[in-house]
């Protein structure tokens, strides 16, 4: 069977929605959906990823069955009393005199890569992050969310791999977003989500396609096939949205940091 994962597009955060270009992006990705077969289409319940997936439901004439699952990956970590993640985390918003609880997975690097508990699979559970945060019980709701899905398509996880009860050619095409893609891409791939997290870059409105193979018989695992895809935009005169990414130098102030 084959995933894809769509990214929505360049969000305004502040409304839950898309700006100008990301409109832009959501009408490209529209006039290559039929050529993506995107099968059964499931959608974040939130704004700016309803609005993208609108834009090729409406050219497809087709309706999307909305997932709670599949809002941005909820997790919250407090730093408070911690000095070794205040460090980690630089750009941690105060109010009152307390740091504000922040997403998980934007430390800055020389913390990343010199922990490597948040490389491995299964010792990120057991991390810092992981320890002051609710990030194992969302990941592992998540997950057995998708998984509960995989196996209505006949695909049954077993351990590190899919038991195939029912082998198909089906399609299914998530429209939602980074963080939750990369939640779905680590499980699936059997990698911590940090590496992905901190790995890739999925620009807005981009395509990600894993697809599975079963080589033995009755016994399937997935594969990226691609990541990220932006041809639609390249196609279209647009470059990809720099809010997928950080900057590229430390001195260009004009990009996020």
């Amino acid at each position: 069977m084959r995933i894809l994962m769509i990214r929505h597009g360049d969000p305004d955060y502040e409304h839950d929605s898309l700006t100008e270009v990301g409109k832009k992006e959501a009408a490209l990705l529209a006039e290559i959906s039929e050529d993506l077969h995107m099968g059964d289409c499931f959608v974040s319940p939130l704004g700016r990823a309803q609005e993208t997936a609108s834009y090729s439901l409406k050219r497809l004439n087709r309706s999307a069955k909305t997932l709670d699952w599949l809002r941005e990956f909820p997790a919250k970590l407090d730093i408070n009393g911690l000095e070794e993640l205040q460090k980690a985390y630089p750009d941690t918003k105060i109010k009152d005199g307390l740091y504000i609880p922040r997403i998980v997975w934007d430390m800055v690097p020389s913390y990343y890569l010199t922990h490597p508990e948040y490389t491995d699979r299964n010792a990120w559970r057991e991390s810092a992050v992981a320890k002051n945060s609710d990030i194992v019980p969302l990941y592992d709701k998540v997950t057995a969310s998708l998984d509960e899905l995989l196996s209505g398509y006949g695909y049954v996880r077993d351990g590190m791999l899919y038991r195939v009860e029912r082998a198909g050619t089906d399609t299914i095409t998530f429209f939602c977003h980074f963080g939750l893609s990369c939640v779905l891409l680590s499980h699936l791939m059997n990698v911590s989500p940090f590496s992905l997290w901190h790995g890739t870059v999925l620009a807005p409105t981009s395509v990600t396609e894993v697809i599975t193979e079963e080589r033995e018989q009755g016994i399937s695992m997935f594969r990226a096939q691609r990541i990220g895809d932006v041809h639609h935009l390249l196609a279209g005169g647009r470059k990809p949205s720099f809010s997928a990414r950080f900057c590229e130098t430390y001195n260009d102030a004009g990009q996020r940091h």
